[in-house]
């Protein structure tokens, strides 16, 4: 790499000023810095480079493109690598979802499913239904009407005041339930979608957007097995839209292409982003019902759009990359390597006393650390615990995603999602680089705080 004294990196800013160091190569499940340090990347990057580092197939694939066509506007010309995607990526879906709109991020493709679900009721007539509800903790993007759905305080506070106050109700967290059930729930998670209906209005709701398995904002939790069913069967008797977010959980994360497979959801509009190019390239997508796209289309037509929608650039690597996760049968090495990964993170639990619980599906797990486990005692915020566990993993070489559950205020969980592309070896070199990145947080825990 160039001499990093040869320019200042003064000039660039994101959330902090911390300062990692600089990438030089990354090839499978590793990633190599400018000084020669290995690190085993156990969560995907943001999650989302399910088939790893350094795939000459995608490259390749994206140096093709672009000798062709870099970018085309959608108004001036179609291209193939989007009409191609489209009709591929279709056949993947629940029958039901046969209309693709493609865009960049996952922020923006939150945007475009709930103005496709608001313009749909417009055009209908029914314009009273414009509000949105979604759940707490979740996170659906950073963009101002993503921003309005999710509930994650730290991201949220200083935006407040811009955003449309949209009703939300409890996650399906039941490590930390809002209800303080221990058993016998009777779902109460589920049923407050139907209390929040009604109290706001059922004419004036559009739609309902959730994670199928929680994301960063609770720390991979999965749902009980009949939450959605009661979440479908609400949403239907009300006529309102149900916007499944799977930026995170799709493209083979959980064990499944799309984690609504784990119980045949059926959702009106499916989001998209994150593992659809696995990090080759900047993309998102919605897939909505024929019905409702079609209803739009001869109503004027869908009143959004993005410079770079339907780039071919962008559908070409996500053609790529999702033949690479089917030929490859990834979704089922998640499903295999998760299982071996959350045995490992079990016996980890049972050494270490600050580990509260072990959750996830597939490739897409956490562990959430507690104070006290019998009483499930978050530590005290201040500590940061979460962010301790994270830099102790660094310096050990293994990168894992850290946040809290108690919507962004408080408690500590870890995500440790590594690629899809993981073998038996690199999960049991994962599970050993975290045991010594937990012996060393151990170490550092105040004696007064620990408990038994």
């Amino acid at each position: 790499m160039e001499n990093l004294d040869s320019f200042s990196t003064d000039y660039l800013f994101y959330q902090s000023r911390k300062q990692m160091p600089f990438i030089e190569r990354a090839q499978g499940v590793y990633i190599w810095d400018h000084t020669g340090k290995k690190y085993l990347d156990g969560s995907s990057g943001a999650v989302n480079c399910n088939i790893g580092h350094g795939n000459n197939r995608v490259a390749n694939r994206l140096a093709e493109q672009a000798r062709k066509a870099v970018f085309a506007y959608r108004t001036q010309f179609e291209n193939e690598p989007a009409h191609r995607y489209a009709a591929e990526l279709v056949t993947y879906l629940a029958p039901h979802l046969q209309r693709v709109f493609f865009v960049s991020s996952g922020s923006e493709a939150v945007e475009s499913a709930i103005k496709l679900c608001r313009q749909y009721f417009f055009n209908r007539g029914q314009k009273s239904r414009h509000q949105f509800i979604s759940r707490t903790p979740s996170y659906h993007g950073s963009t101002l009407g993503a921003l309005a759905l999710t509930s994650y305080s730290p991201l949220e506070i200083p935006f407040r005041p811009m955003m449309k106050a949209y009703p939300k109700i409890p996650a399906p967290y039941c490590y930390r339930c809002q209800y303080h059930k221990k058993t016998k729930c009777n779902l109460e998670c589920a049923w407050a979608l139907e209390r929040a209906i009604v109290e706001q209005g059922p004419e004036s709701i559009a739609g309902f957007i959730a994670e199928p398995i929680g994301g960063a904002s609770t720390g991979a939790v999965v749902p009980p097995r009949d939450y959605f069913g009661v979440i479908e069967h609400i949403c239907k008797k009300y006529g309102i839209f149900l916007i499944l977010d799977e930026v995170m959980t799709g493209f083979g994360r959980t064990g499944k292409l799309f984690a609504y497979e784990h119980w045949d959801v059926d959702a009106d509009i499916v989001v998209m982003s994150k593992g659809i190019t696995a990090g080759y390239y900047p993309l998102g997508a919605i897939a909505a019902r024929t019905e409702y796209v079609d209803e739009m289309m001869d109503n004027g037509g869908f009143s959004h759009g993005h410079t770079l929608a339907g780039n071919p650039m962008g559908c070409a690597v996500g053609l790529e990359v999702l033949n690479v996760i089917t030929e490859n049968r990834l979704s089922e090495n998640a499903a295999a390597m998760g299982k071996l990964l959350k045995a490992g993170l079990e016996r980890l639990k049972k050494r270490f006393q600050f580990i509260g619980q072990v959750r996830g599906q597939g490739l897409l797990t956490a562990i959430e650390l507690v104070q006290e486990r019998k009483t499930r005692e978050p530590f005290p915020a201040e500590q940061n615990i979460h962010f301790l566990l994270t830099d102790e993993a660094y310096d050990e070489g293994l990168i894992i995603y850290p946040r809290r559950p108690i919507n962004g205020l408080k408690g500590d969980h870890v995500l440790v999602a590594p690629p899809l592309i993981s073998t038996r070896k690199e999960i049991k070199e994962l599970l050993a680089l975290l045991e010594r990145a937990l012996e060393r947080t151990e170490a550092k825990l105040p004696a007064t705080t620990l408990g038994s």
